[in-house]
């Protein structure tokens, strides 16, 4: 008995401590804001571009170097990599797009990207620039001898003549890169890069490797040569190794931008600016509104209707809040007006679970059972409903995530993680308090209390 007492007072505390861990946590807050700021200003999270605006940069793609029949293929691996640089964890709702070049008006591919929440255009900037361009380039063919001067005193002027080796861009590109490993070289301890390429970048590392055994293959990064290492033997196990003086947090920094992708083609920034909300401050405040109003409608039925196992589910739907606010806060989850909507819906899958547990008990009581007993029914009769509807939201909330746009995804992710949490907050949390509260005598009383609707718990005739 106590054991369960005990435990119902711990995740009680634990309700209430991730409301204020909501709060407090946040270093924004401010006592001295004034009462009429919007509910975000003072407790912020991270908004969409439909509701705080952002940043938006628009890049130029140099794809000079790339078959004209391949352009869309490196402009679509272009915009794959750095939504997924700038969306490492599927939370953050960038919008990345490509803008297709004209060859009547000679409007270069371009790249467009807006980032929510992201008002310091310098670090939008950032975020996109730490991703690198990883090229192969092999020694130049049939280049022309460069003319040596002699000059007046009689002596060579070797100005303006190059005497390293001139390298010439290959099709191996970052683009065809599978992973990148930290290594320490055996002899020297030197941090070394391993890099592995897919089915088709092997076949093209295989091919260079082949055609050029006995001469350097340049490493270039950003447009720099990093290592030049010469082919002793044809490579066909798609594997290369860097090796470029770095440091170990070189290395390991340079691994970590690899891995988050390589740019198949180089970028270049044409334009900055910062763009407003779509939606606009009011339309937060009206959902804010519209939610809290919504809650406290639903928490006063459930009250009035279902009694005591309503009030108990009224908690139970405040920890739901709770804990879903603190995970948007700490992934951090960036809502836009689809998110906040999925999150809504969330809270009413949670509501119907309750619903489905307090009508099984009022059955249990109709048909004469003791209020623990009926208790204990009432649960195990409505899981099956419960688990069933959930796990069909749930694949539901999958297949948006994974077939959707940003727009349906963040849509998804809310209510996916709400089906998720309103699943503990029902079985878990509902189920505790309510079997505390049968430790109660039972009585007329108590069967009133756990009964609901018109039903004054007595059993039927």
């Amino acid at each position: 008995m106590w054991k369960k007492i005990v435990l119902a007072v711990l995740i009680l505390i634990l309700g209430f401590g991730v409301a204020l861990f909501v709060v407090k946590t946040e270093p924004r807050l401010n006592k001295n804001f004034e009462t009429q700021r919007a509910f975000f200003k003072k407790f912020p999270f991270r908004l969409g571009l439909d509701l705080s605006g952002g940043s938006h940069l628009v890049y130029k793609a140099d794809v000079s170097a790339v078959p004209e029949g391949e352009v869309g293929d490196s402009m679509d691996a272009l915009r794959d990599v750095i939504e997924r640089r700038v969306n490492t964890f599927g939370v953050s709702e960038p919008v990345v797009q490509v803008q297709r070049g004209s060859f009547v008006s000679g409007a270069p591919e371009q790249l467009i990207v807006d980032l929510p929440g992201v008002t310091d255009v310098k670090r939008a900037i950032e975020m996109i620039g730490q991703t690198p361009l990883l090229e192969f380039r092999v020694e130049g063919k049939g280049a022309q001898p460069q003319k040596v001067k002699v000059g007046k005193d009689g002596k060579l002027d070797l100005s303006g003549i190059s005497l390293e080796p001139q390298f010439i861009p290959t099709e191996l590109t970052g683009r065809f890169l599978k992973k990148a490993t930290l290594q320490f070289d055996p002899t020297t301890q030197e941090p070394t890069i391993l890099l592995q390429f897919n089915d088709e970048g092997s076949k093209l590392f295989a091919e260079i490797t082949k055609n050029n055994i006995d001469k350097p293959v340049a490493i270039y990064l950003d447009g720099a040569i990093i290592s030049a290492p010469r082919v002793n033997e044809a490579i066909t196990d798609g594997e290369a190794v860097i090796s470029g003086g770095f440091t170990p947090t070189e290395a390991k920094t340079l691994v970590g931008r690899l891995n988050s992708g390589a740019l198949p083609v180089p970028i270049s920034l044409l334009s900055t600016q910062t763009i407003g909300a779509t939606l606009g401050e009011s339309a937060v405040k009206a959902g804010v509104k519209a939610a809290i109003i919504g809650f406290f409608l639903v928490a006063l039925f459930l009250i009035l209707w279902y009694r005591l196992p309503g009030l108990v589910a009224t908690v139970s739907l405040f920890i739901f809040v709770s804990i879903i606010l603190v995970l948007f806060k700490l992934l951090p989850v960036t809502l836009t007006a689809a998110g906040i909507a999925g999150f809504i819906i969330s809270i009413g899958i949670a509501v119907d679970a309750n619903v489905l547990i307090s009508e099984r008990v009022k059955e249990e009581l109709r048909a004469g059972k003791r209020v623990r007993e009926a208790v204990n029914l009432g649960f195990s009769r409505a899981w099956f409903s419960i688990r069933d509807s959930n796990i069909a939201n749930f694949i539901t909330a999958i297949i948006l995530f994974w077939f959707g746009t940003a727009l349906i995804k963040g849509f998804a992710l809310t209510l996916g993680m709400g089906v998720v949490v309103s699943m503990f907050s029902a079985i878990v949390v509902t189920r505790i308090f309510l079997r505390v509260l049968t430790l109660v005598p039972e009585n007329k009383v108590s069967r009133f209390l756990f009964s609901s609707g018109l039903s004054s718990g007595t059993a039927a005739q």
